[in-house]
């Protein structure tokens, strides 16, 4: 069976060209699109159904880079262990430690301003992380990325805890 990267004909790397992977994906969608198959067999539509399915989730897994990150490790062989290592660098989960404090300051307080430059900050981190991470698939580090990448799901929700209060002090 083939990959994501095949299905698109896409080289299996972490950097890829998204206007060719948008062109791809809209390509495979209008070859398997249900209204191509509305006259056909039972059977046929329901491949094509399994098709558009497949393109779909291949591509929301492509067009995001933790996605697509996590998919190159587990495509290399790597499984990122998720739910059972949960083990991080001491200075990262400081940084943790500092950001939910801030987090939990800046709501107590509603200061949009304090919440903003959190955001900036894990902003910044996860563009850090997501950059370390490429280099790591492209010299096809697969452990290391992993680890990045366990890193990159506490950025990940952080980042969506932080959002999460600028909307409700916003509302």
């Amino acid at each position: 069976m083939q990959n994501h990267f095949e299905l698109f004909h896409l080289p299996q790397r972490f950097a890829i060209d998204m206007t060719a992977l948008s062109e791809a994906y809209h390509e495979v969608q209008n070859q398997v699109h249900p209204d191509k198959f509305a006259n056909a067999p039972e059977a046929e539509k329901r491949v094509a159904m399994q098709w558009a399915t497949r393109a779909n989730e291949a591509y929301q897994t492509l067009r995001n880079p933790f996605k697509r990150a996590a998919y190159l490790c587990e495509l290399n062989g790597v499984d990122l262990q998720t739910e059972s290592n949960t083990a991080m660098p001491r200075e990262f989960l400081m940084q943790q430690m500092e950001w939910r404090e801030a987090l939990e300051d800046a709501k107590a307080a509603a200061d949009a301003g304090a919440l903003d430059q959190l955001d900036t900050e894990v902003g910044a981190a996860r563009r850090e992380q997501l950059a370390q991470i490429g280099e790591q698939l492209d010299r096809q580090d697969f452990f290391e990325a992993a680890r990045g990448v366990r890193q990159l799901m506490f950025l990940e929700k952080f980042g969506e805890e932080v959002s999460l209060a600028i909307d409700r002090l916003a509302d």
